[in-house]
């Protein structure tokens, strides 16, 4: 099957000529030539008009600003109708304008309406009316370029080429795939349901990673970026700045489709974080709180469903789990205002994208949980965002996933004397395991109730097999931005056990049977004093997931070593957390100036293998390879390749901006390839910055997909 893909796609880029056209081609050319497309200047004026009274409202007064209907001019405009005849263009008006009563025009209106059209695509009038009938309509093309020097002429034979069918060796991916993916591939966020990040791969390996190439580039939309990409059957998947997905060639870096998603009005563009595959379906989450399903041969839409709303602050920058038929999403809600109610979980039929269920991430009162939130009224409550996509385990039948805090936290300070009231915060900081069928809670465990530092416990979980005190248990392994790992039973929610990495100072004791923490209280805010707090609000661990290893029982961790002052506002006022406190960076009072962490980390014993540091604070997630490589990237703008029995750097390469993405690798004819996303995320990244002045990121994100291979 990759011979005869990699065949085709030679072929196309080879681009094996054939001059003159070929039958239908020919007679609908021919028949261009007979009736040349042309209207008047007049008949676009009055078409302009008719725009205005009924049109502008969906489309926008400039034809691609609207807040309801796709663009109609500009390139996404050209490449659906240029080239084609002018009939379909007209056809598709009367048929669906306007929108309140399609075809009540009658058809001297749509010629005047497609007339404007055509003007504002730069193609130029003439002295003869466009005209109504269809056969006329069907024998004029609309030049693919419109009025440009660049666009070839439509009245005249032309080369053509032979294009390969898009993807035409795509083998849908199932549930099967999608736990254990071919070696090949890289179906999921972290690869795989169990969010291992680890990759079975060897041909790189400890004796020829310093031989790394690049093998391919590929600018993305400007922005920032922290989207990992998907790799089928040697097709890449990439999400971008601007909801933007591409599909390219995984061996060339050659575009095989995009798709651009037209936001409602008023949303704003934001990162996302990961995308999913399910069938013959590539699937997203959007800025305006939508899930998007394409068609993975053409990046065409086959359902959009809104799932929230952007306007109460509601958001996706996640991605993603697509499992058992369903496709499960979390947004967010940041900051007092937010959703009333906050977040959601929302599962979806990956078929048809019908909304089967909706898990809030608050409980209401009443509810279990319902009652820790210190009195607090349900529709001021705020926090427990989804900001990582999920994991799943077909033996437990469960979804996983992760909250953050709350930004509320002044409300919560003081604990209230009403019976049965505590100030936990459910479900913040939370594991949440969730029947992908019904949206049922079937079980929660609080890493940290009543987090007062924005220290969020969002991030992947990961799924285990290991053998403890002579028993085989399934499981959930995750750790917050305390750099405190804690494991529990992925079927029950039992805690098993915790590895706090020593980059903290809130929890001083953690109950090793029910996982309890104390805290120290003299780091609570509030008390007008300024309090040394490690880590910073931007965490030892953060959303960048860590690596494992099975076959060596290792873990391999992204952290940062940072701590924040944090003191009352000046002047008084809400702050960064409504208890009227500010945080700002420092280093730790041990610090040596080396800021950036990779530590490998013994999971059966909580030991540490080894620690690789380095002053510029890491910035990326981990890769970790059967070939005994383990990848990552840092503030500095270098990629690294990593010995992974000791830490010792193998080779790296500079990259023309700050990764805020995770590696990947995957093969494409039997050659491993390594890439990696680059274009500064946002909040993580830059929050370390000022440690590190020296270290100055580019005024403009470069996102591109940076892709390395050994020599041929």
């Amino acid at each position: 099957m990759g011979d005869r893909r990699r065949s085709a796609r030679t072929r196309a880029a080879i681009a094996r000529a054939v001059i003159g056209l070929a039958g239908s081609a020919a007679a609908g050319l021919a028949a261009a030539q007979d009736i040349p497309l042309s209207y008047t200047d007049a008949q676009a004026d009055d078409g302009a008009r008719i725009y205005a009274q009924t049109c502008a409202q969906c489309h926008g007064a400039n034809l691609d600003d609207g807040p309801l209907g796709a663009p109609l001019k500009g390139v996404a405009f050209m490449d659906k109708y240029g080239g084609g005849s002018v009939f379909d263009l007209f056809d598709v008006t009367r048929r669906t304008m306007p929108t309140s009563s399609p075809g009540s025009l009658d058809v001297s209106a749509y010629a005047s309406l497609v007339a404007y059209l055509l003007r504002a695509n730069d193609i130029v009038a003439g002295d003869t009316a466009l005209p109504t009938d269809p056969r006329a309509l069907a024998a004029m093309r609309i030049p693919e370029g419109g009025f440009s020097f660049m666009a070839y002429s439509p009245y005249t034979e032309r080369v053509t080429v032979e294009l390969p069918t898009p993807l035409e060796d795509f083998e849908p991916v199932d549930d099967a795939a999608l736990a254990d993916p071919p070696a090949a591939d890289w179906l999921g966020w972290r690869r795989s349901y169990d969010a291992h990040g680890f990759s079975p791969l060897a041909s790189v390996d400890t004796r020829n990673a310093g031989d790394l190439r690049l093998a391919w580039s590929w600018t993305l939309p400007a922005g920032s970026n922290e989207g990992v990409p998907l790799v089928r059957d040697g097709t890449m998947f990439v999400v971008s700045y601007g909801d933007v997905v591409q599909a390219l060639d995984a061996a060339t870096g050659d575009l095989l489709w995009q798709y651009s998603h037209t936001l409602e009005e008023g949303a704003s563009p934001f990162h996302k974080r990961g995308l999913a595959l399910y069938g013959d379906r590539l699937y997203l989450g959007t800025s305006d709180v939508h899930v998007v399903a394409l068609d993975v041969h053409t990046g065409e839409p086959v359902w959009d469903t809104r799932v929230g709303d952007f306007r109460v602050r509601e958001g996706i920058n996640g991605g993603p789990l697509a499992a058992r038929g369903r496709v499960m999403i979390g947004t967010t809600g940041t900051g007092v205002g937010a959703k009333p109610g906050g977040p959601q979980i929302v599962g979806l039929d990956a078929e048809t994208g019908e909304i089967a269920w909706r898990l809030g991430t608050i409980p209401r009162p009443g509810e279990p949980g319902g009652d820790s939130w210190n009195g607090m009224p349900y529709e001021e409550r705020s926090g427990a965002s989804v900001w990582t996509p999920g994991s799943y385990d077909p033996e437990t039948g469960l979804a996983y996933f992760g909250t953050g805090n709350t930004y509320d936290t002044g409300p919560l300070l003081e604990p209230s004397d009403a019976p049965g009231v505590t100030n936990d915060a459910l479900y913040t900081n939370s594991t949440l395991a969730v029947d992908p069928d019904t949206g049922e809670l079937v079980w929660h465990f609080q890493h940290f109730p009543n987090d007062q530092w924005d220290l969020d416990w969002a991030f992947e979980r990961q799924l285990l097999d290991l053998n403890l005190a002579g028993r085989e248990r399934q499981v959930a392994l995750t750790a917050g931005k305390l750099g405190i790992y804690e494991a529990l039973d992925a079927e029950t929610g039992e805690f098993l056990f915790a590895i706090d990495l020593g980059l903290q100072n809130i929890v001083t004791e953690i109950d090793q049977r029910s996982g309890a923490k104390t805290v120290n209280r003299d780091l609570y805010p509030g008390d007008g004093e300024i309090k040394l707090v490690c880590p910073h609000g931007a965490g030892a661990k953060n959303y960048l997931p860590a690596s494992y290893d099975a076959s060596r029982g290792r873990l391999f961790v992204p952290l940062n070593e940072a701590c924040m002052d944090l003191y009352p506002v000046p002047g008084g006022g809400r702050g960064g957390l409504s208890s009227g406190v500010n945080w700002g960076i420092r280093p730790r009072p041990d610090s040596d100036g080396n800021y950036g962490r990779l530590q490998a980390i013994d999971v059966a014993t909580g030991e540490t293998v080894w620690t690789a540091r380095q002053r510029a604070p890491q910035t990326s997630g981990v890769l970790a390879t059967a070939g005994g490589v383990v990848f990552a990237a840092s503030f500095d703008r270098n990629f690294r390749a990593y010995d992974q029995r000791d830490g010792d750097v193998l080779w790296e390469a500079r990259l023309n901006d700050v990764s805020s993405s995770s590696p990947i690798t995957y093969a494409v004819d039997g050659r491993q390839y390594v890439a990696l996303v680059v274009g500064e995320g946002g909040f993580h990244a830059r929050s370390f910055a000022p440690l590190v002045p020296e270290l100055r990121s580019p005024p403009n994100r470069g996102a591109t997909v940076w892709v390395f291979a050994l020599p041929e």
